[in-house]
């Protein structure tokens, strides 16, 4: 018997490997014996980038770039892959856990680090990139990063902007006449895991600015300021993902000609996972949480689809499951689990590994081989 495992993280608790090591730990403790193969796995979120240069044995570059408030230097990382590809995750740079609750405000923070990471990756040759846009603490519409790349949005004295969303409303034209060398051969695959547009009640001030500290008038306010700066860019920003990342998806796609894709199908493409499916007799996956989301396109609902194609029986574990039998037979899943049933969420989360071999090993006592 072959076992794959493959689950995205469990946020907040495990990360995608240590989620595979319990997993594997509580199906020995069954008494199963199996081939059983870890495949680190992702949607596009954080960690997407070491997975990928993991799987494709390339190579870590660490710079000290931009963070997400300006006066502010952190130390991103973002890996090479096959010569001239460059993958980067974007909460490296700008994310929301490297700010404290008090420092978190889309108003001031910004994704220059972004383009600093691009810039850097461009002067060592790579024209192409793969980008994970989960977990950004900004709501810039990617000006910052816009910025670093030779992109000069200016203000009405022809200075540049003040950084973060702010600068967005102080916006009075744009000039792409002088990118940084490199950009405008470049190809970017965005792995994106949310549709919404910039603006509006779905866009990214509106759903996404509350969590990274912004109030209702800001939002209001953030809002118009991300529909102004699109009208000056004249460039549209008619299309799903523009809101993701704060606005980042909006600048990826109307100023890089960026591509944006579903973060989970990228990153299983690129760790060539179906490889690993077609002699599979099971595969496990999950994540934090299986809900009505799970089956828009997340992790477990992309790799039940690869395993339908070889026939592999689909079992999933998360912390929380929140979805009826027909979410279930919309993801393909065969049978689902969750680790906090009978206990408490926080225990649960307090003890995700223990808690995730001890359920894994309930459900594989006495399955037959």
């Amino acid at each position: 018997m072959k076992i794959v495992i493959a689950t995205d993280s469990f946020k907040g608790t495990l990360t995608s490997y240590e989620a595979g090591v319990a997993i594997c730990e509580g199906i020995k403790a069954a008494g199963i014996s199996a081939d059983i193969r870890i495949c680190e796995a992702a949607d596009g979120g954080e960690g997407t980038a070491d997975i990928i240069t993991r799987a494709c044995g390339g190579t870590v570059q660490t710079v000290t770039v931009t963070g997400p408030l300006s006066e502010m230097k952190v130390d991103a990382s973002y890996g090479i892959v096959s010569g001239n590809t460059a993958v980067i995750d974007i909460s490296s740079a700008c994310g929301l856990t490297l700010l404290n609750d008090n420092q978190r405000n889309p108003l001031c923070t910004t994704t220059r680090g972004v383009g600093e990471l691009i810039r850097d990756a461009l002067a060592k040759g790579c024209r192409r990139f793969i980008i994970g846009l989960g977990g950004s603490s900004t709501n810039d519409c990617g000006a910052g990063m816009l910025s670093a790349l030779g992109i000069k949005i200016m203000n009405k004295d022809g200075e540049p902007v003040s950084p973060g969303a702010a600068g967005l409303g102080q916006t009075d034209h744009i000039d792409t006449s002088s990118p940084v060398a490199g950009l405008t051969d470049s190809e970017f695959l965005i792995a994106c895991d949310v549709n919404n547009p910039l603006t509006g009640n779905n866009g990214c001030s509106m759903v996404f600015a509350p969590q990274k500290g912004a109030d209702d008038e800001s939002c209001r306010k953030m809002d118009d300021w991300a529909a102004r700066f699109a009208r000056i860019a004249g460039r549209s920003s008619d299309f799903p993902g523009a809101g993701a990342a704060g606005g980042l998806g909006y600048a990826f796609g109307a100023f890089l000609n960026g591509k944006l894709v579903s973060g989970a199908r990228l990153v299983t493409e690129q760790i060539r996972l179906e490889e690993e499916l077609k002699d599979a007799d099971i595969v496990i996956t999950g994540e934090g949480r299986i809900d009505s989301q799970t089956a828009m396109g997340k992790l477990p609902y992309v790799i039940a689809g690869l395993a339908d194609k070889h026939g592999c029986r689909v079992i999933a574990f998360a912390g929380k499951v929140e979805c009826d039998k027909k979410t279930l037979s919309e993801c393909g899943i065969d049978e689902v689990y969750s680790i906090s049933e009978g206990i408490s969420e926080a225990e649960s989360m307090n003890n995700a590994a223990s808690c995730l071999t001890a359920k894994v090993k309930e459900v594989f006592d006495g399955r037959p081989v």
